[in-house]
């Protein structure tokens, strides 16, 4: 049976943070607060983890969940190469509302499913899961609700659905009745004096947001 946290509580929280702690580290899933929806996270190098996650939601290899990374350094044993722009929206709009889609570093020995050599990272701008980022390292991490249905805004809302699919829920109070996704880009084209990048989604981030940032990069649809 799935273990419930109320992290909103303080005699919890210590007991809460070592349960995910424990059931990530043991390849099996956790339900965390982000600031945008409530995510489903398991193991980024834990493959069996990751094909435990996908199957909990329904989906398929062919959607492969982003990751989330505790700290902009990160990014540089991630990501396959990190140009100026890329690294200016990184510090720009990290943490917070923006998925940046980007080539992989070819070393890294993990599986999230048919990605093309391509990682979604974004750092989430929640203070409990940036501090299990920090013990556990890099997250894949999908909005916790089967595919087809409305994002969870609460840790119950996920376990209606997930069930005990989820070892570990940690609920910590609810989302906006709308709660912004964040913006999803493909920065695979960013070079060091500019290049573009193509808006997939557009969220927490406007195109005016990134135009700013990035004066220098063609921005697409």
């Amino acid at each position: 049976m799935a273990e419930v946290f109320d992290c909103s509580d303080t005699t919890q929280l210590i007991s809460a943070m070592r349960a995910a702690r424990r059931a990530i580290g043991s390849g099996q899933l956790a339900v965390i607060p982000t600031d945008t929806v409530y995510g489903v996270a398991a193991d980024a190098f834990t493959a069996e983890a990751v094909q435990r996650l996908l199957d909990a939601k329904g989906r398929t290899r062919q959607s492969p969940p982003p990751v989330l990374i505790p700290n902009v350094a990160t990014l540089d044993a991630l990501a396959a190469e990190v140009t100026a722009p890329l690294r200016t929206l990184a510090e720009t709009f990290w943490p917070g509302a923006l998925t940046i889609i980007t080539r992989a570093n070819p070393a890294l020995s993990w599986d999230l499913g048919e990605t093309g050599g391509t990682v979604a990272l974004r750092i989430p701008n929640q203070p409990l899961t940036l501090e299990l980022l920090q013990e556990t390292g890099p997250l894949a991490v999908s909005s916790a609700n089967k595919t087809g249905e409305p994002p969870a805004r609460t840790a119950a809302e996920a376990q209606a659905m997930l069930e005990d699919s989820v070892s570990v829920y940690l609920e910590n109070g609810a989302n906006a009745d709308e709660p912004e996704a964040s913006t999803i880009i493909d920065a695979t084209a960013l070079t060091e004096e500019g290049g573009s990048l193509r808006i997939l989604r557009e969220g927490g981030v406007t195109r005016e947001d990134l135009a700013e940032a990035l004066p220098q990069v063609t921005i697409e649809d």
